[in-house]
């Protein structure tokens, strides 16, 4: 089975798309609090992003487990089901935590804000994608995917902060 993981460490040009403007870096797995999942499932810690949040791959397996992304305020959503689902995510809605509305309309306008900084994020998230072997969806299509994984099969991955068993707030509303 080919290894995304991998992939991503052995062409530079996807990592550098995918730390920016993706804001996830492989090997960045240590959360800043010790959490679990509710149901016992195990919880491994994958890669992070530069503001504290943890990716996480949920239960037993390889990189087609379910994905959980925690930031560090307390929030925390299931945001793929598989690190290819994941990595299309990234690659064509990188601004994915500002989108409330989960419509192409709304990331529209947060892709021209990106746009604006690096005119040639298309051709590099082409790239990218190239070089992972990833067919990519449309905006509208990896945000409805997002939706319906965060508020569906995302009810069963609920994270919890360990100290103070509390769970986390669900990032995605239904």
């Amino acid at each position: 089975m080919h290894s995304l993981i991998t992939a991503v460490v052995a062409h530079d040009e996807a990592a550098r798309f995918l730390a920016w403007p993706g804001d996830f870096e492989l090997g960045r797995g240590d959360h800043v609090e010790s959490v679990h999942l509710a149901s016992g499932a195990a919880l491994e810690g994958f890669a992070g992003d530069g503001a504290g949040g943890t990716y996480f791959f949920c239960g037993d397996g390889g990189e087609e487990r379910p994905v959980l992304y925690a930031d560090s305020e307390g929030g925390a959503a299931l945001v793929a089901i598989g690190l290819p689902e994941l990595l299309r995510l990234l690659l064509v809605a990188p601004w994915w935590r500002d989108c409330r509305a989960f419509t192409e309309a709304e990331s529209r306008e947060l892709a021209a804000e990106y746009l604006e900084d690096m005119p040639d994020l298309t051709v590099r998230r082409d790239r990218a994608a190239e070089a992972l072997g990833l067919a990519l969806p449309t905006e509208a299509e990896v945000l409805a995917r997002l939706h319906q994984v965060a508020t569906g099969a995302g009810k069963d991955f609920v994270l919890v902060l360990t100290a103070e068993d509390e769970p986390y707030d669900p990032l995605i509303q239904g």
